[in-house]
């Protein structure tokens, strides 16, 4: 299937949807030239959905699979069409109105995968980035869905719920993901589709937060990340991130600061604080690095 989509906003198609991207080498998301391709499970199978900016405020997309007409009517969504911006006081900090500025086509899309976010933000719990993207990497590519269509490389949908339950215990060990995260993976998928239905029903972000964190090994952090992915959730912050309370506090105060500084520092964006940390990120703002990248140890082999 193919159409064309002409969002009413300015739009930085690559910003936007690339920041669902886990990795350089996540197996549902890649840009090939101009084109973005992303391999997801929609609620009618599975679907490769590749997007085009063709210039003139056009975006052209395609889909394969039995999931393609879902992918295609939610390319607005993904895009962020549902994303408002209306009252955001940038002018509240100079950098913030600056990047605001600078980039109005940053829009806040979403992907409506529920759990799979929910999975992928438990990946990432108290683990660096490198590992989590490279544990992601493995189990996507070993129990996930072959992406349909003519991919730039090979690429592979996320398990479906009764798949993320059903993965061994030695395969999570050989893809690097340690004990307590892959526990709360499969304990959450036993309970997968509820906790779905209740996202669904729950409508605003602090309902949802309830919902999420009412589930044992979810606490605020994987409950901020997986909104902010499946339902562009424009407040939420990741509270307990290792870095993100120094950038934002070295971007807005000039100096790190913890969690309560940075949500303070936060607050007169109350409602859309996530816009405020999407933006200072986008803007390439980083804390200058004062050691060593840290490399994880290796215990797969173990």
């Amino acid at each position: 299937m193919q159409t064309e989509y002409r969002p009413r906003h300015p739009l930085d198609l690559r910003r936007t949807v690339m920041f669902q991207r886990r990795g350089a080498n996540d197996p549902t998301m890649t840009m090939a030239g101009a084109v973005i391709w992303r391999a997801s499970r929609t609620p009618e199978g599975v679907a490769t959905l590749a997007l085009t900016d063709a210039g003139s405020g056009v975006v052209r997309a395609a889909a394969w699979g039995q999931g393609r007409e879902w992918a295609i009517a939610h390319v607005p969504d993904l895009c962020g069409a549902r994303d408002d911006a209306t009252g955001f006081a940038a002018e509240r900090h100079p950098l913030v109105a600056e990047l605001f500025r600078r980039m109005p086509g940053l829009r806040l899309g979403r992907t409506d995968g529920v759990f799979d976010a929910l999975a992928c933000a438990i990946f990432e719990q108290k683990v660096t980035g490198m590992q989590a993207f490279a544990a992601w990497r493995r189990i996507v590519s070993a129990f996930g869905e072959t992406a349909p269509g003519p991919t730039p490389r090979p690429m592979a949908a996320p398990p479906d719920i009764d798949g993320w339950r059903d993965i061994p215990s030695w395969a999570w060990h050989r893809a690097g993901l340690e004990p307590p995260q892959s526990k709360t993976v499969v304990r959450a998928a036993r309970r997968g589709r509820s906790i779905v239905r209740a996202v669904e029903a729950a409508g605003d972000g602090e309902a949802v937060d309830r919902v999420l964190v009412s589930q044992p090994g979810i606490g605020p952090w994987t409950s901020a990340e997986a909104r902010i992915r499946a339902l562009g959730d424009p407040d939420a912050v990741s509270v307990g991130d290792f870095h993100l309370a120094h950038e934002v506090g070295y971007a807005l105060a000039g100096a790190r600061t913890d969690d309560d500084g940075m949500l303070a520092l936060l607050d007169p964006w109350s409602g859309q604080r996530q816009r405020v940390i999407r933006l200072l990120a986008a803007g390439g703002v980083r804390e200058p690095r004062k050691a060593p990248r840290l490399h994880p140890e290796d215990h797969r082999d173990r």
